[in-house]
């Protein structure tokens, strides 16, 4: 094989790798992407009062989530760098609302972070089939310790790989950072 036909061959190669991480379907493909479990049952119709259904994007590339009440009691430990002090964060949440106890640096966003997709803070581990990324997105982790709508939480974010950034960029406005160099 010559070197010209195999450039191509090793960009659609790359291409799908990186949609097999996004959950979206590879170019030129058929059929949807492939879906990580979701934490609870899904309905395509809501009855009256119930909490509506969105297209969120979590751990697995995009997924049904269900809006919560809104509460949330929560610590959240943010290490941007091994060599920084540790900033703590707590958030009370009360129906999509921030509650006065709250010092988190955006406590508006972060609450209604949490009523649009509380299962932001519990995702789906990436599946062993999925390939990942390989790239570095900084050295920032954070915990995530507490309760969301009554389910306990406890919950820990990275950026070493595509997947990790993923499952971070999902949840950073609760994080308290975008995790970034």
């Amino acid at each position: 094989m010559s070197m010209r036909s195999v450039r191509p061959l090793l960009a659609i190669l790359a291409v799908a790798s990186l949609a097999a991480c996004s959950g979206a379907p590879a170019p030129g493909s058929t059929g949807s992407p492939t879906q990580a479990p979701t934490s609870g049952p899904s309905s395509s119709s809501t009855a009256p009062g119930s909490p509506s259904t969105s297209s969120t994007p979590t751990a697995g590339g995009s997924q049904s989530a269900t809006a919560g009440r809104g509460d949330a009691e929560l610590s959240i430990t943010l290490l941007e760098t091994p060599e920084a002090a540790p900033k703590t964060f707590t958030l009370v949440c009360t129906g999509g609302t921030p509650a006065a106890e709250s010092n988190h640096p955006s406590a508006a966003e972060a609450c209604a972070a949490i009523k649009n997709n509380p299962s932001m803070l519990n995702p789906a581990p990436p599946r062993a089939d999925r390939a990942c990324t390989m790239q570095y997105g900084g050295p920032a982790t954070a915990k995530v310790t507490g309760a969301v709508d009554g389910k306990e939480v406890v919950a820990a974010f990275n950026r070493t790989d595509g997947c990790q950034i993923g499952m971070w960029d999902v949840a950073k406005s609760v994080l308290g950072s975008d995790g970034g160099f």
